[in-house]
C-alpha cells in the first residue's frame, strides 16, 4: 500500500556531524546474533558459484579467439551480473544487521534521521512543526517492530514514524524533552490537518526533462498510423527492405541485423527502468542486464550457426573479424533502428508520460513477449527461405511480415492501460 500524505525530503550520502545541529544521538541497531549467522550461512552459499563463474569469465575473457568463446564469455559475465544481485543484497542486509545505525540529529525547525552505516546513510528531514504525538512504544513480542525493543515513535502526515532501539520509558522521555528544546518547538498533540493527509507518494511523478511534449502525442490516447513514432518506425524497418531488395542483403544479414534491434530494445528498456525505478533501478536493471544478455548471447550463437555459417557447415565462428565485419556492413540499418526506438522512448514513454502507469517487475518482462513472437515469425520464415534457396520474394515476405507485427506490437504498446490488458 502506497504512503501518502505529508512526506519528508531523503537524501543519499556521507553521515558528516554538522556544527549547527543543537542534538545528535547514535542508536545502533539492536543485533539478533542468531539472525546474523543464519544470513551469514545464506550469504557464503550464493557467494560460492558467484565467485566460481567469476574466476570462469575471467578465464574466458582472456583467451577467446572464436564466436564460441566469445559467447561463452559473454553468457558466464550475464549469469554472474544477474546471479551476483543476491549476494549482493544479502551482503548488505549483513552488514546494517552488524553496523548498522540510526542518527538523530535535531537542529532549530528540523528534525533528521539517518538510517545507515558509519559515515553513509539515507537520510529523511522533517519539518519539526508538523511532527505530532512524540511517544514511547514497546512493541508485542513477535510483531513487526519487536526486534527495535523500546523506541520512539511519533506521527507526520498520515504514517508513522519510528526510531531508536532498546530505549527504557525514562530515557524517551528525557528524550522527547530535548528533541523540543534543540528544535525549538512544542510537538503538536492530536489529529493531522486535512492539508498534511493530501496527496499518494510518488502518485505524481514530475514531467521528466522539458515541459513540452517530445511529440504532439497525447498520453493515454492510442496512437494513429500518421503519428510520428509510427511513421519512423516504418521508415526504419524499410531500411533493411530497401537492402534486401536493391543491395543485395541476404537472410544471414537480415537476421543479424533484427537480433542487433532486440539489442536496442533491451538496452532502452533498461533506460525505462531507470525512469520507473529510480534508485531501486540500481539493483533491477542489472539483473535485466544479466538475464536478457545471457539470452541475448546464446540467440546470437544459434542466429549466427544457422544462418550465417549454414547447418551444413558445422561450427567454425573462428574468424571474429567476419563477424564485426558483417555488423559494419548493416551500420545505416542498425542506426535507423536505434534512431526509430530512441524517438519512441523520448515522445512516448517521455513525452507521453507512460511511466506513470509502469512498474518495474512489468517493465522487466515486457520486451520477452515482443522479441520471442518476432523471432519465432522470422525464424520460421527464416527456414522457408533456407528450404526454398533463399528466392528474393520469400525473403522480402519475412521483411514484410516483421515490419507488420512490429507495427502492430508498437501500437498495441501505446493503448491506454485498460484497453491493453484487454
Amino acid at each position: 500500500m502506497k504512503k501518502h500524505g505529508l512526506r519528508p525530503r531523503f537524501k543519499f550520502g556521507m553521515d558528516r556531524p554538522g556544527t549547527a545541529a543543537s542534538l545528535r544521538r547514535v542508536y545502533p541497531f539492536r543485533k539478533s546474533w542468531v539472525a546474523i549467522g543464519v544470513l551469514a550461512a545464506f550469504d557464503l552459499v550464493f557467494l560460492a558459484p558467484a565467485v566460481v563463474t567469476f574466476r570462469q569469465a575471467a578465464s574466458e575473457w582472456s583467451r577467446f579467439d572464436s564466436l564460441f568463446d566469445l559467447v561463452g564469455a559473454l553468457f558466464l559475465s550475464s549469469w554472474l551480473l544477474g546471479w551476483s544481485i543476491a549476494p549482493l543484497l544479502m551482503t548488505v542486509v549483513l552488514l546494517l544487521m552488524l553496523f548498522g545505525r540510526e542518527v538523530l540529529t535535531v537542529r532549530r525547525g528540523e528534525v533528521e534521521l539517518s538510517i545507515g552505516l558509519p559515515l553513509l546513510g539515507l537520510t529523511a528531514a522533517y519539518d519539526a512543526a508538523a511532527m505530532r504525538n512524540l511517544r514511547f512504544h514497546r512493541p508485542a513480542p513477535k510483531s513487526g517492530h519487536s526486534w527495535r525493543g523500546g523506541h520512539m515513535v511519533f506521527d507526520y502526515g498520515a504514517n508513522a514514524v519510528q526510531f531508536g532501539s532498546d530505549l527504557d520509558g525514562a530515557v524517551a522521555i528525557d528524550l522527547g524533552h530535548a528533541i523540543e528544546s534543540a528544535a525549538q518547538t512544542v510537538i503538536r498533540q492530536g489529529d493531522a490537518l486535512p492539508a498534511e493527509l493530501e496527496g499518494a507518494w510518488g502518485s505524481r511523478m514530475p514531467r521528466l526533462g522539458s515541459t513540452t511534449p517530445a511529440a504532439p502525442e497525447t498520453a493515454g490516447e492510442p496512437l494513429s498510423l500518421a503519428a510520428p513514432s509510427v511513421l519512423a518506425l516504418i521508415i526504419a524497418n524499410l531500411v533493411p527492405l530497401a537492402g534486401a531488395a536493391f543491395f543485395g542483403w541476404k537472410l544471414s544479414d537480415v537476421m543479424v541485423l533484427y537480433w542487433a534491434e532486440s539489442a536496442i530494445i533491451g538496452f532502452f528498456n533498461i533506460c525505462k527502468i531507470a525512469v520507473i525505478g529510480r534508485w531501486s533501478a540500481l539493483l533491477a536493471a542489472p539483473f535485466f542486464a544479466g538475464h536478457f544478455g545471457g539470452f541475448m548471447a546464446v540467440h546470437f550463437l544459434f542466429v549466427y550457426g544457422i544462418f550465417v555459417e549454414g547447418m551444413q557447415n558445422g561450427h567454425s565462428g573462428n574468424d571474429l573479424h567476419q563477424v564485426a565485419a558483417l555488423f559494419i556492413g548493416l551500420w545505416p540499418a542498425l542506426l535507423a533502428l536505434f534512431v526509430s526506438h530512441a524517438y519512441s522512448f523520448s515522445a512516448n514513454f517521455l513525452g507521453r508520460e507512460e511511466y506513470r502507469d509502469r512498474t518495474v517487475k512489468n517493465q522487466m518482462a515486457e520486451p520477452y513477449s515482443r522479441i520471442i513472437f518476432m523471432h519465432l515469425v522470422l525464424i520460421i520464415g527464416g527456414l522457408l527461405v533456407l528450404l526454398l534457396g533463399e528466392p528474393a520474394p520469400v525473403l522480402l515476405l519475412v521483411i514484410g511480415a516483421k515490419i507488420w507485427f512490429d507495427l502492430r506490437a508498437h501500437l498495441k504498446e501505446r493503448q491506454p492501460k485498460q484497453k491493453r490488458t484487454e
